[in-house]
């Protein structure tokens, strides 16, 4: 008698992806950090970038990198909602990996 499983498991692999030939460059060794600041602007790495364009701001920066994963930092005065967007935003651009920083 021959025992064989049900179905396999395997584990998740990351597989790096070609390069955009029209995305900003961003040095792949750089984390990504979003911030959200007190009047509810939003930066990427100091960078100033307006809500509607963050999402495809982020699919832009990690089309290239195999490593996917972003740091929110929010204000302490801030409503979580306005933190929970940007975490919802991320995740839209294919961004699963989300660390939360505090100040």
């Amino acid at each position: 008698m021959v025992v064989l499983p049900q179905h396999s498991a395997g584990l998740p692999a990351v597989v790096p992806q070609p390069a955009i030939a029209d995305a900003e460059p961003i040095p792949n060794d750089q984390d990504i950090i979003v911030s959200v600041n007190k009047d509810r602007s939003i930066a990427i790495n100091q960078q100033p970038i307006a809500i509607e364009r963050l999402q495809e701001r982020l699919r832009a920066i990690f089309a290239a990198r195999a490593k996917r994963v972003i740091f929110v930092r929010g204000h302490r005065d801030l409503d979580f909602q306005e933190i929970a967007t940007v975490i919802d935003l991320a995740k839209g651009a294919d961004v699963f990996q989300v660390g939360l920083m505090t100040e």
